[in-house]
């Protein structure tokens, strides 16, 4: 039987880093997966839940299900977006028609490491890239979806690819979505501790499951003009091996 997903694409990734959503779609079907993008979709309504405008992020929570509830399997390649349709719809759905149907697309909808470890079984996907690569794990995917291993499994099977560990890893690297605008100069300052660990491993590139905190992070590294480059995991696993 023909494997399928369906592609869900934050935001982010639309808009300031489109290539991401290419180089997922090239992964899995690496692995062997049909993918198709809904074009109907839209924002997953997160940073209206996260501001308090459940009002505004509600109708975009409810569009969100109806377009994705026909698909078996839904990969994303950001951990908070997937983290805001599996462990928050409920909530911000409680009083909507599609709150069951919402809870049950949310333990169908995985981040793309999630995926290909958890489901499609895969740590090694022919990738490789001749680089020395340090791993920021976001704090959604960390703490609201459990990844820990699953990122560090699949770079490991990367060819050519030199794994550096960081100091303080898990600390938040001071993004945070509407926290960054809002406290402007504390999230500079995470940011900076995290570019500081990032560069004590002289790692030529940092990498993450969500691209809102690699922004961030470039933001920082670019401004203080750092060496360290921000490159999100699929873009390295969708480097093939020859």
């Amino acid at each position: 039987m023909e494997k399928r997903v369906a592609l869900f694409i934050p935001c982010f990734v639309d808009q300031m880093s489109p290539q991401i959503g290419l180089d997922t779609v090239t992964v899995l079907r690496r692995v062997g997966y049909q993918v198709e993008y809904p074009e109907d979709q839209t924002c997953c309504g997160q940073p209206g839940f996260n501001t308090g405008q459940w009002n505004a992020g509600r109708p975009c929570a409810e569009r969100f299900v109806k377009v994705f509830q026909r698909y078996d399997q839904i990969v994303c390649p950001s951990g908070s977006c997937t983290s805001m349709v599996r462990t928050h719809y409920s909530e911000l759905l409680k009083d909507s028609a599609l709150r069951a149907d919402a809870i049950a697309l949310g333990k169908r909808t995985f981040e793309l490491s999630e995926f290909l470890v958890r489901v499609a079984g895969v740590t090694d996907v022919n990738a490789e890239f001749s680089h020395s690569v340090t791993y920021h794990p976001s704090c959604h995917a960390t703490r609201e979806l459990g990844i820990y291993d699953e990122p560090i499994a699949l770079l490991s099977k990367v060819r050519g690819l030199e794994l550096k560990l960081m100091k303080d890893a898990n600390e938040c690297c001071g993004f945070g979505g509407m926290f960054s605008t809002k406290f402007g100069m504390i999230s500079a300052a995470m940011g900076e501790t995290k570019v500081a660990n990032i560069e004590a491993t002289e790692a030529e590139y940092v990498t993450a499951v969500d691209p809102s905190c690699l922004m961030h992070l470039e933001g920082v590294l670019r401004f203080k003009k750092h060496l360290p480059k921000a490159i999100h995991i699929a873009s390295i696993l969708a480097r093939e091996a020859r």
